[in-house]
């Protein structure tokens, strides 16, 4: 019988191949798939996300977490085709035009995939016409912008000025994040979120969909 207790704990340690192992053991055994995602794959990247916020993990743990989640995903992706409820939002996420930084952009990507969202990563260099493309073509709930020079900080504020001029305001929350940025700044342009590390964006993207 499999031990969806191992997946929990190759999730949170970073092992691929045993959370692959104990996924595959599962869906043979016919094991719900919306339960072994919410009840342990879910609940194992709020752990190692916990633990990063408190010093206890660090970016490497980070990813590893997120790639042994994305290969159980991955398996049990073909199952919930037509479950609406297999997913919390989806996200466009990008860094701004100008900005090449992508690190802490594709942690916070991972993360959010990892804890249930559907994620539209548009990568480094992102024009406001492109996030507005993508909010479009997906049907995209957040926007996430990311941001690591003073310099590119303040293109965010023109994606959300062509956000406004789309007629999207309404339909889309607007998340920015990276080391320049704060509350402050996200309040000023006009974003409904901010934060300042992977494991709180995967926290505020849950809050503003809550409030739906």
């Amino acid at each position: 019988m499999a031990d969806l207790n191992i997946l929990y704990d190759s999730i949170v340690s970073g092992k691929l191949e045993p959370a692959v192992a104990v996924t595959l053991e599962a869906i043979a055994e016919g094991i719900n798939p919306q339960l072994i995602i919410n009840d342990y794959m879910v609940k194992a990247m709020e752990e190692i996300g916990a633990r990063f916020e408190c010093g206890k993990a660090y970016v490497p743990n980070l990813l590893m977490s997120a790639r042994a989640m994305k290969g159980s995903l991955e398996i049990l992706k073909p199952l919930l085709k037509g479950d609406t409820s297999s997913s919390m939002g989806k996200v466009v996420i990008g860094t701004v035009k100008g900005d090449l930084h992508d690190i802490g952009k594709n942690i916070v990507a991972s993360m959010l995939e990892g804890c249930g969202f559907e994620v539209i990563n548009l990568g480094v260099d992102v024009t406001s016409e492109k996030f507005i493309e993508a909010i479009i073509e997906h049907n995209a709930d957040i926007i996430c912008m990311s941001a690591l020079l003073t310099t590119t900080m303040t293109y965010m504020k023109e994606v959300v000025e062509a956000i406004e001029a789309a007629g999207l305001k309404n339909k889309v929350k607007i998340m920015i994040g990276g080391a320049p940025v704060s509350q402050s700044y996200a309040t000023k342009i006009g974003a409904i979120g901010f934060s300042d590390n992977a494991n709180s964006a995967v926290q505020k993207a849950k809050e503003l969909m809550a409030s739906n």
